[in-house]
This record gives C-alpha cells, sequence and structure tokens, in this order.
C-alpha cells in the first residue's frame, strides 16, 4: 500500500474552507536542519489540494515541513489586516515514520491563531 502525504485548511474567522492559500512543501535534513522546497501548490475551493502533497516513489520516511501563507491570503479577504500581519507564514513541522500510511495535516487558522493535528 503507497502512502502520502495530504492537507486541508479551514478559515475559522469567515466559517469556510481556505481556497487559494499557497502551500510550501519543504524537505527537511534531520542533520543540518537544512530545507530544500519540494512543491508550491494552492489550495482549491475546498480548502484542499487538487492532488496528494506526496505520493508514491516521492513518499520517503523522514521530516518535512508545510508552510502555510496566510498573510497573503487574509490580506485578500479583509480589509483592515495590519501590516505587517500578526500571522504571516505558519510552518508546521513534522516527521513521516511510515511511508506506506495516509499523513493528512489540517491547519484551522485565522488572522490570529491556529491549531493542527495529525488528521485520518
Amino acid at each position: 500500500m503507497a502512502g502520502k502525504l495530504t492537507t486541508h485548511v479551514l478559515d475559522t474567522a469567515h466559517g469556510k474552507p481556505a481556497a487559494n492559500m499557497t502551500i510550501e512543501l519543504w524537505a527537511v535534513d534531520r542533520r543540518s536542519q537544512e530545507k530544500t522546497l519540494l512543491k508550491t501548490t494552492v489550495t482549491n475551493a475546498d480548502g484542499r489540494t487538487d492532488a496528494p502533497l506526496l505520493t508514491d516513489d516521492e513518499f520517503q520516511s523522514g521530516i518535512y515541513e508545510l508552510v502555510f501563507i496566510v498573510g497573503e491570503y487574509f490580506s485578500q479577504l479583509l480589509a483592515n489586516t495590519p501590516n505587517p500581519p500578526f500571522l504571516d507564514r505558519i510552518p508546521i513541522q513534522f516527521g513521516i515514520a511510515d511511508s506506506t500510511m495516509h499523513y493528512h495535516v489540517p491547519l484551522l487558522t485565522s488572522p490570529w491563531s491556529y491549531s493542527t493535528y495529525r488528521g485520518s
């Protein structure tokens, strides 16, 4: 069974999926903490990506980081966002131990807070 990495972003300020939010996926070297950008994508109308972030051979055990570009997202929706925004980029670093599993990393966010968990 092939594993995969997915995400889902919910805008808790507006009570809806966060459409058109830019997300970066980075691989992180465990020893040096050096990061390599693997891909940049944008969420769809449902707050998800159109395809899994990683699948099959590209889905390896290791350390990864998702960076959610929330400052830009909220500045396009709200007239009175501070400059610079309170939250601009939300990095979530996590480990993949078993590359045959489905790892789902959702984000619930507003201009002032965020929460994540390992979903299913």
